[in-house]
């Protein structure tokens, strides 16, 4: 078998796994996954030595779509501003379509994601990644004067959080709209800086 046919059937069988995950609501193991693969499971461990490398194929399965989305706004020509929007939207949408169309697998996924979380914080990083290099687009057009890119950064992810979070889609779904996030968006590029606007700069909290 060549390196391209190898790659091929991990990735079909990574796309099995994540079906058999949504079919029987659990956790799939090399185990499972050889019967329903209907192949042996020297097979299945020859391709997953580890537990741990079947989760990281499946989970390499569910946010390849969400890194596609990244890079095609990224190599976008849109004004920076859509981009932010778009950067946001298209993949809220689709986490969203992928909520309402099975509330209690999309709940298992983000169980199974926080369980393994450092084998899903890659992901988390390079949609960072992807984010740094919009801000500096963004301050190379004069935005978020003053601000490093790890403070904007940081600040951006604090404003959108609701709209990339699976947790919080989970729990506000019906209040997260793609015209409010557009108003965050606007809001985000009208007053992002380094300037202190008198909200800070007190001794401490004062009573009404």
């Amino acid at each position: 078998m060549t390196r391209e046919d190898a790659e091929k059937e991990r990735r079909r069988l990574a796309a099995l796994a994540l079906e058999v995950t949504e079919r029987r609501g659990s956790e799939v193991t090399r185990v499972t996954l050889a019967h329903e693969a209907q192949v042996s499971r020297a097979r299945i461990e020859a391709i997953f030595p580890e537990e741990s490398d079947l989760f990281d194929a499946i989970v390499e399965d569910w946010f390849a779509p969400d890194i596609e989305i990244m890079e095609e706004v990224l190599a976008s020509d849109l004004p920076i501003r859509r981009k932010f929007y778009e950067f946001y939207a298209r993949r809220f949408v689709r986490e969203q379509e992928r909520y309402r169309r099975s509330p209690d697998t999309f709940a298992l996924y983000c169980e199974l994601g926080t369980a393994r979380f450092e084998q899903v914080r890659g992901y988390i990083d390079l949609a960072d990644h992807y984010l740094s290099e919009l801000v500096a687009q963004a301050q190379a057009e004069g935005y978020f004067e003053g601000l490093k890119i790890d403070r904007a950064l940081t600040l951006i992810n604090q404003m959108v959080v609701c709209y990339t979070s699976p947790q919080m889609l989970m729990m506000l779904e019906d209040r997260l709209q793609l015209d409010k996030l557009a108003q965050i968006i606007d809001t985000m590029f009208a007053g992002l800086s380094a300037q202190d606007g008198g909200a800070r700069g007190v001794t401490g909290l004062r009573s009404a």
